[in-house]
């Protein structure tokens, strides 16, 4: 890393996870890659202060990077998974450690607030944590055979290279969600990483290899690679890679699943949002009003599971409306390391500038615009990335309401009728990962969680579309991709399924009762 023009503070948290100053910006941490590809600087958009710089990886590093994860699969597949296990374990102890800087520099590099920052450091601790108990539960079946003298069961064996394409929205949180799981199941990972925040990463492989290094983990288990879309058209495109992992954009992520199904390989799919609450007449407001602010305005409505749309009964929308008016004029805009603040930066300034062309579309196709959001300029602004949030009244068929905007706009619908109408306009979008619905109702709570109900992978009862458990399998339906990550049977995707029957008899029984006459 070169270039650091950081306060003091911030050069502390970059030395303490070894992201350390040289003179031309080449790596020299073990497993992640860089050479002579063009220079990539990380501004903050907290400050505009530019926090380092760092060669890009080329294909050349790309195709070191797999055949390295090749060499290692055969040596780290053979580890019994209790022992990884084990070794995931530590990077959980290890991320403890280092949990306040990584959770700094995430707020610092991303722009998220501070304890967002810590908040999916701590995620990462977690999935480590289910992980070391899935090391020991990666169960197949017993079944029972059809042949006598027979035993039938499925096992699941590892992959081999697992490709993660992540978004800087959560720059270190799903690459651990994807890691923990695959590492245990016997992959080894190749990470290329948002280009908005590549530090982070970096700082993640530090960690890492500090732990891989003190158990003798074989160099290619793990690999970052710094660079553009065209390292991760590589991956897409490697029939190395039977597992590409791609969380982004619903565009990103058509091209990385046409791709990875040209070559039938699988593909983990996390990819856009347009995510709403349901508010009915029984609804519990003093629940509603936090849940939805902190949906809409959390990480600057950065967030795949950021609320998007609000659908509220007739007979209660201009209450709503006129409470949720009010608290957004309380909502703090500033420096997200100031924890007396609730909204921090956009990324960069080009999201600024999408954020403000939605709000003029919004009023080209009709909408009223109730809260407008603006950029912010003058004494703690000076990056240029601040903008203060939107709230608008709209129809759900309007084009800019089908489409996600990724920035703190919220969308007011009114509906009427019983509750299965408010559930047909939460689906009439493209979109399909989170969902809620605040209701004192259990008719309308159980309707929404049917067959019949919410089309999306995440469904909540009176709480919001934000935040996932570890625990839970996350991820969506329609353009969101299909994919799952982190709990439940997620660990499934990182592994093959192979029948096995064993025949322990002394005869040889042929399928359809054939008999051949030797």
């Amino acid at each position: 890393m070169a270039t650091m023009t950081v306060g003091t503070e911030i050069k502390e948290v970059l030395e303490q996870l070894g992201l350390k100053e040289n003179n031309n910006g080449a790596s020299t941490g073990k497993g992640w890659f860089s050479s002579n590809g063009e220079e990539i600087k990380s501004f903050s958009p907290v400050d505009g202060t530019l926090i380092g710089s760092v060669k890009s990886a080329t294909l050349a590093d790309y195709e070191t990077a797999i055949t390295k994860g090749q060499a290692a699969f055969k040596e780290w597949r053979e580890i019994p998974a209790p022992k990884r296990g084990e070794i995931v374990r530590q990077l959980g102890d290890k991320l403890r450690e280092y949990k306040i800087p990584l959770g700094k520099l995430v707020s610092y590099e991303m722009g998220k607030s501070y304890q967002e920052g810590l908040g999916e450091v701590q995620e990462m601790i977690d999935i480590c944590d289910f992980a070391v108990g899935l090391s020991r539960q990666l169960n197949g079946s017993t079944l029972h055979s059809e042949r006598p003298v027979h035993r039938m069961y499925d096992q699941y064996h590892p992959l081999g290279v697992v490709g993660i394409i992540s978004a800087f929205n959560f720059p270190v949180a799903v690459w651990c969600w994807n890691t923990a799981l695959a590492w245990i199941c016997g992959d080894v990972c190749v990470w290329k990483p948002s280009e908005k925040t590549p530090l982070t990463a970096i700082a993640c492989q530090n960690i890492t290899q500090e732990v891989f290094d003190a158990n003798d983990v074989p160099e290619g288990v793990s690999s970052v690679l710094i660079g553009d879309a065209e390292l991760g058209k590589a991956m897409a495109n490697d029939k190395r890679v039977p597992l590409v992992s791609a969380t982004g954009s619903t565009r990103m992520g058509k091209s990385v699943g046409e791709a990875v199904g040209k070559r039938l390989g699988k593909s983990l799919l996390e990819l856009g949002g347009n995510n709403a609450i349901i508010i009915t007449p029984s609804a519990d407001l003093e629940l509603v009003i936090p849940g939805v602010v902190f949906g809409a305005v959390g990480t600057t409505g950065q967030r795949c599971t950021s609320t998007r749309r609000l659908i509220i009964h007739e007979s209660i929308y201009d209450k709503v409306k006129d409470i949720l008016v009010n608290a957004y004029g309380q909502i703090k805009i500033g420096n997200p390391l100031d924890e007396s603040n609730h909204m921090g930066p956009l990324i960069d300034k080009d999201s600024v500038e999408t954020y403000l062309a939605a709000i003029e579309k919004v009023k080209a196709e009709g909408g009223k615009v109730l809260v407008e959001g603006k950029s912010l300029s003058g004494e703690g602004y000076e990056s240029g990335c601040y903008v203060s949030p939107s709230i608008a009244e709209v129809e759900n068929s309007y084009s800019i309401v089908q489409d996600e905007t990724f920035a703190p706009l919220l969308y007011l619908i009114k509906y009427s009728g019983d509750v299965n109408n408010a559930i047909e306009i939460q689906n009439d979008v493209k979109q399909g990962l989170s969902s809620s619905i605040f209701t004192n109702n259990i008719r309308e709570s159980e309707r929404f969680l049917s067959a019949g109900g919410s089309d999306c992978g995440i469904a909540n009862v009176n709480i919001g579309t934000s935040g996932a458990e570890i625990g839970g399998a996350f991820g969506g339906e329609k353009e969101t991709g299909g994919g799952r990550e982190s709990g439940s049977d997620a660990w499934k995707v990182y592994m093959r399924r192979q029948t096995n029957t064993i025949n322990y008899s002394s005869e040889l029984p042929l399928a359809q009762g054939i008999k051949f006459d030797f």
